[in-house]
């Protein structure tokens, strides 16, 4: 049985190990793959893992030994599932493998903003604190996180982690989902969306990307927010309007913005929120802590053996 991953390099740049796969097949590692090298590279193959080399109809038209594909992330949209199914191919998914990752990194952009650690460091380098006149050195005022309101659009497993560092943090935590939800831990309430943007000193969201959630962060939401506030995105870059956003960012609309994913990625040089100063960009990697990547690739190897043996696990329709 011949196996083949499309773009090994995002989950494995070279800290973890294959070996799971290799003792499931004849395994064959590609670290990226354009689409023209699609089919030359998987056309006798059994099973196909891809991050997000993409596989659309003609492709798996292309493919005609393909059994199974193994998707190395939550998303599916890089493989036309309802074709796949068609033609008789299994595909899977990987959800849930690192909520924590994300909900830390969610607080990294928010810890960044109020304790502005790298301005200070970069500050003490160029020799600030030292030529400074006082035994302390602030650039502006820090904050405190206890008695803030984080509202959450989403309440998954991402959104759940986030919400229990929050309260650990001393935090109110306002929740919305499409059902309204009761008996929730002590410190987090359900909202509407309106009393969520409303109330929050802090939104960050947690939905998936829907024609209902499209560019749902736009200027009208925006407006709804505190001048104080920050957005946080660690879902997906079109949950936001981003001319919208750098607009807000820009005219003191809100105060800060921290985004680990974009419309575009990596970005186009004409995404407006490039050269936002008050904002903090990470290259969405949110997810990728070495424990979230080994997990991922756990599952990942488990789901190919539950297919092995007759079973299914986290196979997507």
């Amino acid at each position: 049985m011949k196996i083949v991953v499309l773009d090994g390099y995002t989950l494995n740049p070279g800290d973890l190990d294959w070996q799971g796969l290799e003792k499931l097949g004849q395994l064959s590692v590609y670290e990226r793959t354009s689409v023209d090298l699609i089919v030359e590279r998987a056309i006798d193959a059994d099973i196909v893992l891809t991050n997000k080399t993409p596989l659309d109809a003609k492709i798996l038209s292309q493919l005609p030994s393909l059994r199974y594909i193994g998707v190395l992330a939550t998303g599916t949209n890089v493989v036309d599932v309802a074709t796949a199914n068609e033609r008789g191919v299994v595909v899977t998914n990987v959800p849930a493998y690192g909520p924590d990752a994300v909900a830390q990194m969610v607080f990294a952009h928010i810890l960044h903003y109020t304790q502005k650690v790298a301005a200070h460091h970069q500050a003490v380098q160029a020799g600030q604190w030292q030529n400074g006149d006082d035994f302390c050195f602030t650039l502006a005022p820090l904050q405190s996180l206890k008695g803030k309101v984080l509202g959450l659009v989403g309440f998954g497993d991402i959104g759940q982690q986030v919400a229990s560092i929050a309260v650990a943090f001393g935090m109110t935590v306002l929740i919305h989902t499409r059902r309204q939800k009761d008996h929730l831990p002590r410190g987090i309430t359900w909202c509407d969306l309106d009393t969520l943007f409303q109330s929050s000193d802090f939104v960050s969201l947690h939905c998936p990307l829907s024609e209902q959630t499209f560019q749902m962060i736009n200027q009208q939401r925006l407006s709804q927010m505190k001048s104080s506030a920050m957005l946080v995105n660690t879902g997906r870059g079109d949950l936001v309007d981003e001319s919208a956003l750098a607009n807000a960012l820009l005219n003191g609309d809100i105060a800060f913005a921290g985004v680990d994913v974009l419309s575009s990625e990596p970005p186009q040089p004409d995404n407006p929120l490039l050269n936002v100063k008050n904002m903090s960009i990470t290259p969405h990697n949110a997810w990728a802590t070495l424990e979230a990547r080994q997990n991922l690739l756990n599952i990942a190897v488990n789901n190919l053996e539950s297919y092995l043996a007759g079973a299914q696990e986290n196979q997507v329709y």
